[in-house]
């Protein structure tokens, strides 16, 4: 037989695209179109629709950015149409190559009630089926003129992201308003079509199954008369039947399909754009449920459905009641899908509370599930988490877009650093945005790297960010496939089945332990260094605050601020997504993080202020110094107050060669005539800290170009070209601080290096103002280490100094918290900061042996999606510390992140618990949030050991029960004496105990 292969399929796209798809809506009359543009920020429903539009016709250009406009469609049903199908049509001027990144509508019916959302892969509303003719319609529509800002070509400046440089051209041209008969027969026939022709593409030629379908789609195109396609789809889809019920073999992978709407709560718009996105999306998914009986929808983020429930309770009212189905799935209970690298250890516990409590509270539904598919790789420390948070799976897609290595799994256990394993899944559809397509389900099937041992993946269907999430032909498309010859198997199935099923069949999978890092997007670890300020700030005081709150509610009975601490946390927590802290927003997002960090700092500064001052007591001309952190400081006790004991006595005098030396007991430090700090001389160890002839507190300044990814990406060759910052405008000594002032290019840097103790202070202030470039501080250490310590949640990991595999090269540039620690036995040195976390680590060896830098990464200045990105004056503090063992670097980076505060008082505040064990580190002292009075800790192992404490509560407790982060109690008993606790803890143990306080 000749082969005509081409020929057939080159057909079937001509004439599926030019008579079948324009045959599903054969008849169609236009509507009468009005519109109202609202003057400013979205108004509430009853305002637009109670506002008065004026007419306007197809092609009219409308929408400036970011504006709202209130379109109005009415008409009547030709009586003609009786016993019809009819829909609207209803084209805002969608652009269908890109769904949710553009205008987007909902739908209302005249008494305010929501319909559906409008989307450019799903702009129909069906107005009956079948009709009476005659029916009157009226349909509302809220439209947002989102400029695309992602656009043609990509990663181009531009100053429509932000309403105050967007200016106010209109956008869009309204397209087709049409009322039309929907002939639900050619619709499947296309359908048919669709699913036969992507389903041959994908097999391979001398398939016999192949030249099956390729035969049956050329016997149902003849029987289509291109001149009466509405009177021949009936044969045609006949002649597709037998080729159409041929079940799957036995061994095909099974895909269990869920449907899905990826919204980002902040990215290429704003955060209030996000909580329409969301209710148009919710009212879409709601209206599918109850068309189709096997569908399920998951939608995570407990910040979205609560956005829901407050600002549109219309689509709240159908979201509870699809919910009660079980097929419209809460899913990963976390407030949102936030980054996993740069939280703190509390703030990424938080997300679980707060995401999990919400859907608890709302509809009893506690899954185990976390959905996490665009977060930019994976902390170490988060397996723990996730299981102290009563859930014991993970979700992601983002591994795959790794550009170096491939991952060796798509099922597997993930190892923490404590130990603690969880079950995780990367779906080999490599989509969080599948469309059923028959490409997808092949390259699911043939990617899926656990073949032999398992059969099921998971794939996450629908159009996200405002596309409208799954659609109709979505779920046909499932339908034709759920057992097809030549097919992967599609189920819609919630993710708890999916789970259920996928470790039934896959009892011992691999373990892959330690991050899961993300070869791409490095860069979100430095871009929007105010946004990462403001997060790392927030962080802290809110751990003062509650703090402080316990202790004057326990000592002094003062209220405690609960509904204001609740609110507080889920702002943070919001700032946390994903695209928000890592800096890769539009401008408008990152102005409003700003003002928002700006207000809650002085919200929590007042919770502190007036929780100390209840403590402190009447001043009688005497101050307190209130430590915060959990290490006793100056000799004031951890979580305490009280008078400090004296410190360490700082010598400045003139260097010899040039440059200034600061020293005291244990510490001298020279800085050249350039401002470089050549020595760090440990007294203690005798021993230096600075690599010989090389020089620390070096700036550094790169070309910052990516390939692609602005504000996410750092490319390796950005390395290849470097400025060393020597030259010098001021170098001057002020009392016990070196001044060191320097400028380059349009910009001005100003530093002042002090000594307080055993470390070196730096604060760095730049007014920045390049464009397109990188900026590191270079800290070049005398120490041989093959590899290094970086803080996370509830402890740290290691990563190698070497590049020995294509592994360890790709991790050129990486995540800390509050350290980064190097050593060799027995000596080792910290770099502590209070904002940053991107960050690398080199080796190099010479004839004076080998050299370790540590580099921190400062600024960045890419163009896109915010053209103005960093521009102007940040501080940044950081501290060196010689002979730091890894104990000293947790304490130091706790003291520099929380100052301690000076109070008048003369009440000596002694701390709520106490641990005996510096290895032990307390992050969390609060009143339980059910408002019982309870107090709780949380507490974990720091240094990667085992440790053996005591602590102890300095107030009266009936009882003291171990629980998880939400406080519900745990099997097992505390072992109590008095009012002391055993602790017996493993390396980075995460420990919370809850304590029933008593009156005696």
């Amino acid at each position: 037989m000749h082969d005509d292969r081409t020929l057939v399929e080159a057909r079937l796209r001509r004439v599926l695209d030019e008579r079948i798809r324009p045959a599903v809506y054969p008849e169609a009359v236009p509507l009468d179109v009005a519109v109202w543009h609202a003057p400013g920020e979205p108004v509430p429903v009853a305002e637009g629709l109670a506002a008065a539009p004026e007419p306007i016709a197809a092609g009219t250009a409308w929408g400036a950015p970011w504006g709202t406009s209130w379109f109005t469609v009415t008409g009547t049903v030709p009586r003609e149409w009786t016993g019809r199908t009819v829909e609207a049509l209803l084209d805002l001027g969608f652009d269908e190559s890109v769904p949710g990144f553009q205008s987007e509508g909902l739908v209302y019916r005249p008494d305010g009630s929501p319909v559906k959302g409008l989307n450019p892969r799903n702009h129909w509303v069906r107005v009956g089926s079948p009709v009476d003719g005659g029916e009157q319609v009226r349909l509302h529509i809220e439209a947002a003129s989102n400029p695309v800002i992602l656009g043609h070509p990509r990663f181009q400046p531009t100053q429509l992201g932000d309403k105050e440089t967007a200016g106010d051209d209109p956008l869009y041209t309204l397209g087709r308003m049409d009322l039309a008969v929907f002939d639900e027969t050619v619709w499947h026939l296309v359908m048919d079509l669709e699913v036969a022709g992507e389903l041959m593409a994908e097999l391979p030629v001398e398939s016999a199954r192949r030249w099956e379908l390729l035969r049956a789609v050329d016997r149902a195109l003849d029987a289509v008369d291109l001149q009466d396609v509405n009177g021949t789809a009936e044969a045609a889809r006949a002649r597709l039947a037998e080729v159409l019920s041929a079940p799957a073999v036995p061994s095909a992978h099974r895909i269990s399909a869920v449907g899905h709407a990826h919204i980002d709560s902040a990215w290429l718009w704003p955060l209030r754009e996000t909580v329409r996105k969301v209710a148009r999306t919710a009212a879409n998914m709601t209206a599918l449920l109850e068309d189709d009986p096997d569908f399920v929808f998951a939608m995570s983020q407990a910040q979205q459905w609560a956005w829901i429930k407050e600002h549109r309770p219309e689509v709240w009212a159908r979201v509870i009641k699809a919910v009660a189905t079980g097929r419209f799935v809460p899913a990963g209970g976390m407030w949102v899908e936030s980054d996993t690298n740069m939280p703190g250890s509390e703030a990424m516990a938080r997300q679980f509370v707060h995401g999990k409590r919400f859907f608890i509270d709302e509809f009893g539904v506690d899954n185990e599930e976390v959905w996490l598919p665009d977060t930019f790789g994976f902390a170490a420390g988060l397996p723990q988490i996730i299981k102290a948070a009563g859930s014991k799976r993970l979700l992601t897609q983002k591994i795959s877009w790794s550009q170096t290595n491939t991952f060796p799994h798509h099922t597997f256990l993930w190892e923490g650093i404590d130990g603690t394993r969880i079950f995780t899944h990367f779906p080999p559809v490599d989509t969080y945005n599948c469309s059923m397509s028959g490409r997808e389900l092949a390259h699911a099937a043939r990617n899926f790297k656990d073949k032999g041992v398992a059969r099921h993946s998971l794939a996450p269907t629908g159009w996200g960010d405002g596309g409208g999430g799954t659609t109709r032909e979505m779920v046909a498309k499932a339908a034709r496939v759920r057992d097809l010859e030549g097919s992967a198997t599609v189920t819609w199935e919630t993710p708890a089945d999916f789970f259920a099923k996928a470790e039934a069949e896959y009892a011992n999978p691999p373990v892959w332990a330690g991050e899961l890092y993300l070869e791409l997007h490095r860069a979100t670890l430095t871009s929007q260094a105010k946004t990462k300020q403001g997060n790392r700030r927030s962080e802290m005081l809110l751990r003062e605050a509650e703090l402080w709150a316990a202790t004057a509610a326990v000592r002094a009975g003062a209220a405690y601020p609960y509904e204001q601490l609740d609110r507080i946390w889920k702002t943070v927590l919001l700032h946390q997504f994903h695209d928000i802290l890592p800096g890769s927003s539009i401008a408008w997002v990152h102005r409003e993080a700003r003002k928002t960090y700006e207000a809650v700092a002085r919200e929590l500064n007042a919770l502190i202020d007036a929780a100390q001052r209840a403590l402190a007591g009447e001043a009688s001309g005497g101050t307190l110094l209130f430590n915060s952190a959990p290490h006793t400081r100056h000799g004031v006790r951890a979580g305490g107050a009280g008078r400090p004991g004296p410190g360490v006595a700082t010598r400045a005098m003139a260097r010899e060669e040039g440059g200034y030396v600061l020293e005291n007991d244990l510490l001298r430090v020279e800085i050249d005539d350039r401002g470089l700090v050549v020595s760090a001389y440990d007294r203690s160890a005798g021993r230096e800290t600075v690599a010989p002839g090389r020089a620390a507190n070096l700036l550094q300044l790169h070309p910052d170009f990516p390939n692609k990814w602005d504000a996410w990406d750092v490319d390796e060759f950005y390395r290849n070209t470097v400025t060393d910052l020597v030259g010098r405008d001021e170098l001057s000594l002020d009392g016990e601080t070196v001044r060191v002032r320097r400028s380059f290019g349009g910009s001005q840097v100003t530093q002042l290096l002090t000594l307080a103790g055993g470390r070196l202070d730096i604060v760095t202030e730049v007014d920045w103002h390049e464009t397109e470039k990188f900026l590191k501080l270079a800290f070049p250490l005398d120490v041989h280490a093959d590899r290094y310590a970086s803080e996370s949640q509830f402890g740290h990991n290691f990563r190698p100094t070497h590049t020995n595999t294509s592994w360890e090269a790709a991790k050129f540039e990486a995540c800390n918290h509050r350290f980064v620690h190097v050593e060799e036995p027995g000596w080792g040195v910290a770099l502590v900061n209070d904002s940053t976390y991107g960050h690398d680590v080199t080796r190099t060896v010479g004839e004076g042996g080998t050299t370790t830098t540590v580099r921190v990464s400062l600024l960045r200045a890419p163009r896109f999606p915010d053209p103005e990105t960093d521009q102007g004056v940040h501080t940044f503090r950081h501290a060196l510390v010689p002979g730091a063992a890894i104990g000293d670097a947790v304490r130091e980076g706790w003291f520099v992140n929380l100052p301690e505060r000076r109070v008048p008082g003369g009440a000596e505040v002694e701390p709520l618990v106490a641990v005996d064990d510096d290895a032990v580190v307390v992050t969390a002292v609060k009143l339980a949030d059910d408002e019982s009075g309870d107090v709780v800790v949380r507490f974990h192992e720091s240094r990667g050991g085992r440790a053996r404490a005591t602590l102890t509560a300095a107030f009266p407790f009936a009882d003291v029960v171990a629980t998880d982060l939400l406080e519900r109690p745990l099997s097992g008993e505390p072992r109590r004496d008095g009012n002391a606790v055993s602790l017996s803890l493993r390396p980075f143990e995460l420990v919370t105990l809850r304590f029933s306080r008593s009156a005696g």
